[in-house]
This record gives structure tokens, sequence and C-alpha cells, in this order.
């Protein structure tokens, strides 16, 4: 298993380095200061979002877009693929509460772990649990170590969420620290399914999934800057109902979008 999951687990490891430098420091920070890191935190989270969402979308277009008068509207299809993601996951996380089950989650994780302010323990909780596991080295870092054995993404993305979790914790405190439990068992999990499933599931379906967490990775970054407070928690199964929504239009209409 180690195979499989040492990327995550290597991944854990640094959350955590990161977060210990980040309590150590919140005492020593001004508000001020603080508040800057997750402004800078937040447009950083942007800066990845608009890679995901928009750059990889229209790389996606080009690979796949077939010649001739099916090609002008191939981009049109992806992109209602991936708003129907988002409404149709978004909907099932509202009725399944995912949100609220997060947040509640990390209030009954403070009560018996932590002191001080619950309502900000969740929110640090929520936040790092949104930011560490969506996006798209989460999704390719856990596919090809389940598959490949390879865990040079995630160890990548390590670098990154350790100085994250630094500037995060500094701004919203010990609650970053137990998303180290959300990325064991979502990366995990997901580095699991790889390693029994990945070759079942197109690259189409892998990037579309990439693309709406980038989407989502968005929505985190209004959060973040405090332009609004979305739920995005309630969004997550959008992720998955990408693949589905592919492999039902495929079934239907054969390579109208898995074009070679």
């Amino acid at each position: 298993m180690w195979a499989i999951l040492n990327g995550t687990i290597i991944n854990a490891l640094a959350v955590a380095g990161g977060c210990s430098v980040g309590l150590l420091a919140t005492h020593r920070m001004p508000e001020r200061l603080q508040r800057i890191i997750l402004d800078a935190l937040g447009l950083i989270t942007i800066t990845l979002g608009v890679n995901a969402a928009v750059i990889r979308m229209n790389a996606l277009v080009t690979t796949y877009q077939p010649t001739g008068e099916a090609g002008k509207t191939y981009g049109a299809m992806l992109g209602l693929v991936m708003v129907a993601s988002l409404i149709l996951g978004s909907i099932a996380g509202t009725f399944m509460r995912w949100h609220e089950g997060i947040e509640r989650l990390g209030v009954i994780i403070h009560s018996k772990f932590s002191t001080g302010d619950s309502g900000k323990f969740a929110e640090g909780f929520l936040t790092a649990s949104v930011i560490f596991c969506v996006g798209p080295l989460t999704m390719l870092g856990c596919l090809k170590n389940g598959a490949d054995a390879d865990p040079s993404y995630l160890y990548i993305k390590s670098l990154l969420d350790a100085f994250c979790s630094i500037a995060l914790t500094a701004s919203l405190g010990i609650g970053v620290a137990f998303s180290i439990v959300t990325i064991l068992v979502v990366q995990g999990g997901l580095a699991t399914l790889a390693y029994y499933f990945a070759d079942r599931l197109p690259e189409l379906s892998i990037e579309m999934m990439n693309i709406v967490g980038g989407v989502l990775l968005l929505a985190t970054a209004l959060m973040i800057l405090e332009i609004k407070r979305i739920p995005v928690a309630n969004m997550l199964p959008a992720l998955f109902v990408a693949p589905l929504l592919i492999w039902v239009i495929e079934q239907f209409w054969p390579h109208l979008l898995i074009t070679h």
C-alpha cells in the first residue's frame, strides 16, 4: 500500500509541518499582517483556479476538437458539461448537506481537541480541507500515485501545501491542522480508487474533473477574500458528476465528446 499512498502521507506530513510553523507565528504576527497574507493566498487560489478552469479547458478543447462542422460546437458542449456538473452536483450536495456536515465535523473536533472560537476553528478546517483536496494537482497526483505508483505530483503539491498551511494557520488557527484528516481520507481514497479503476476512466473525464475543481477553487478564493461566502463543500459532488455525464452522453451519442 505504501507505493500508492506515499504521496498522500508525505502531503499530510508537509501540512503538519507548515501548520506547526503557522501556530508559532500566530502570536507574533499582527492581525493586519495575517489579513494581507490571507489576501495573498486568496489571489494565489484565484490564479490556480483560472489555470485549471479556463486555461485547461482551452487546452482540452484544442486536444479533442474534431475537424469540420462538429468542431465548431465542441467547446460549447464541454462547457455545458461543466455547467451541468456544477448545477447537478451543487443540488445533490445541498440536499445531502455536505457543507453543514463538514462544518459540524469541525465543531465536533473542536469540542474534543481544542479551545477558543469554534466558528473560526470550523472555518479553518473547512477552508483548508477544500484548498488542499480540490484542484488539478490533487486529481492528477492521486491518479498517478494510485495507477502508476508515481508520487511526483503529490510531492510538488506537498511543497505548495506546506507554505499554504503556514499562511492559513497563522490567519485561521488550529482548525487548519485538522484538515490533515481530510487529506488522508480524500487523497488516500482517490489514490486507492485510481489503483483499481484508473484504466477504466477516460482521460477526458479526468480532465473535466480538474476543470470543475478549478471552478471550486475560484469559489474558495471568494470566501478567503471575504467577497462572498459560498457553501463550496455542497458543490464537491460536481467533481464526480462530470465523468458520469460524459459516460451517459457517450452511451447515447458515441464519440460525441470522446473523439479519439
